[in-house]
């Protein structure tokens, strides 16, 4: 009596097992779903120049800027103002885009966070 009592706990018990896990995959597939319309702010880095008050205040229509960064070195792609990958200008239907040639590894991700 006990071998059919422990087989009746051992099928439930197997049920309930099974709900559960049903149960936390739709729970994690919910949570990811809460993040997925999530706005973020993506901008990409050309480069950089410092300018004193005064040579800003004489810029004007047709002045040219000359920033940092030499031609065909990689673009910085930042997420919310975090690094998170590199890459090169393209032009796709008459736009500018971007294609990304490096993702920031994880780690290097931590390091800009402190």
């Amino acid at each position: 009596m006990n071998e059919t009592g422990n087989s009746k706990d051992n099928v439930q018990e197997e049920k309930v097992k099974e709900v559960k896990e049903k149960e936390s995959g739709q729970k994690e597939k919910y949570d990811i779903d809460l993040i997925l319309d999530i706005p973020l702010d993506v901008s990409v880095e050309l480069g950089k120049v410092r300018m004193l008050v005064n040579n800003l205040l004489q810029l004007g229509q047709g002045s040219i800027i000359e920033l940092d960064k030499p031609v065909g070195e990689p673009l910085e792609i930042y997420i919310n103002n975090k690094l998170i990958a590199r890459g090169e200008v393209v032009v796709v239907e008459e736009k500018f885009g971007i294609r990304v040639t490096d993702v920031v590894s994880p780690l290097e991700r931590v390091k800009s966070l402190g």
